[in-house]
């Protein structure tokens, strides 16, 4: 029998110079990651599906509201602690006794304030809480300004607004009951905590065409939308919602 010594010598010596190579970044090898390491989760594939599951499959069909839902990086506006479940079909916890709402609710509000896609338009929101609605309306509107009674939440959502760059977003802590007059009239008002009444410093605050979306009630609330025209003020009831009560003025009866 021939002796196969050297042979066996020579085949560890090229194998042990291929795994030196690979090891280095060579091209005659592909390294592996075990299993799970270093992965992240894939924040746009889960925008796009939560775009097309929960929103297109429903009832939002604005095109443009469809796109702002599937830009903003909601992610990054709810806290770390329930980051991995910021695109589920439903609200977050955002600290101090107050939520972020699912996120067909977001785009349902946005759709119903019914904003021409070609016009610069300025808008109110009461409720900042995590900044996540006032970032979504930041892609359909010109201007936002947004009012936040909770002084934590809003300082927090400031930074976190301006951090992503959503430069058309202008924050304050206070009372939204009365809204914002000197920056008004707006093209649409849009609250997002439930007053048992709706508040008649936001309607004077509308432009005329202009809607306020809001959701009305204490035990049973229900989304509803004031349109202001030239000669008239309509109401109209959507569907039954379930908001965090707002506080502050909205609590004073009678405080108009």
């Amino acid at each position: 029998m021939p002796n196969e010594t050297p042979r066996f010598l020579a085949l560890a010596s090229l194998l042990f110079l291929t795994g030196l190579a690979c090891a280095a970044g060579g091209s005659s090898g592909t390294a592996t990651s075990p299993p799970g390491a270093n992965t992240q989760p894939d924040w746009a594939a889960q925008r796009e599906r939560m775009v097309e599951t929960q929103l297109r499959g429903r009832d939002i069909t604005n095109p443009v509201v469809l796109d702002a839902m599937r830009r903003v990086p909601r992610h990054l506006l709810v806290p770390e602690a329930v980051r991995e479940m910021a695109y589920n079909d439903h609200p977050l916890p955002i600290g101090y006794e107050q939520t972020i709402s699912q996120p067909y609710i977001v785009a349902y509000m946005t759709q119903l304030l019914d904003l021409p896609p070609d016009a610069p338009t300025r808008v109110l929101e009461i409720g900042t809480g995590s900044g996540y609605q006032a970032a979504v309306l930041s892609e359909v509107a010109a201007e936002v300004y947004t009012i936040e009674i909770v002084e934590e939440l809003a300082t927090r959502a400031a930074a976190d607004l301006a951090t992503l760059g959503f430069d058309n977003v202008t924050a304050k802590a206070g009372d939204g009951y009365i809204g914002w007059p000197e920056h008004g009239p707006f093209d649409g008002i849009m609250v997002t905590a439930a007053p048992d009444h709706v508040p008649q410093p936001l309607v004077d605050q509308l432009a005329v065409g202009a809607r306020l979306v809001l959701p009305v009630g204490r035990d049973f609330q229900v989304m509803t939308v004031i349109t202001k025209t030239a000669a008239a003020v309509t109401e109209e009831q959507t569907i039954p919602v379930q908001f965090v009560p707002m506080t502050g003025r909205a609590r004073v009866p009678g405080d108009d």
